[in-house]
């Protein structure tokens, strides 16, 4: 599946990160997954963050094997030292993977992306609906999670102040239209199949190639 070694680390506990909101959204997001990932085969996270979603999510879906990736080096000892906790053996090592280049990935059955288009430059969604439709089969899910905006609908006030303060801190984030996410996507014969509206104001985007 991958031509990349996975990451290695040294576990310890120092080394977990955590993020309040993926307790809070797992579960929600658990719910809409059930009802789109395949039985079996093997989903890539993107983006994996501290690690803390994808080990439940193979809690969850015990048929599936899941690859968590990340580009930041703290992310993938996070990523490593939850993964140790895991008692199942249907998650295998993370690896590195930069969103906006070419993926070292041959295929997968679904991709599932969190919380990371509004917080990455725009060139790292093109590079998740380009590879997506590089390594994706017919029929294969891109799963997209965040706060975005969406074309004559009012985006909340506290979407509105969220974006005001991403980019404070770096000009090249932001929520993004969903229709330009759609738009990009397009090009790579991946569809917008279905928004899902999510608690927080936030969406699931589910793509199918």
């Amino acid at each position: 599946m991958s031509d990349t070694k996975p990451f290695v680390f040294e576990a310890s506990v120092e080394a977990k990160r955590t993020a309040p909101a993926t307790e809070r959204n797992r579960d929600a997001i658990t719910s809409v997954l059930k009802g789109h990932l395949p039985l079996h085969g093997t989903v890539l996270e993107i983006a994996s963050g501290t690690g803390e979603h994808i080990v439940h999510f193979a809690a969850q879906f015990p048929n599936l094997l899941w690859q968590p990736s990340d580009s930041d080096a703290l992310a993938l000892t996070s990523i490593a030292a939850w993964s140790a906790e895991f008692g199942g053996d249907n998650l295998r090592p993370p690896i590195h993977l930069d969103a906006a280049s070419e993926w070292p990935v041959k295929e997968v059955a679904a991709i599932v992306c969190i919380n990371m288009v509004h917080i990455s430059p725009w060139p790292a969604t093109q590079g998740l609906v380009r590879n997506a439709g590089r390594i994706l089969p017919q029929g294969g899910l891109l799963y997209v999670y965040g706060p975005f905006r969406q074309n004559g609908l009012p985006t909340a006030a506290s979407n509105e102040e969220f974006d005001g303060n991403l980019k404070s801190r770096n000009a090249d984030w932001g929520l993004r239209f969903v229709e330009d996410v759609a738009q990009e996507a397009l090009q790579y014969e991946l569809r917008l199949d279905e928004v899902i509206e999510m608690p927080a104001n936030n969406l699931s985007l589910i793509f199918r190639a």
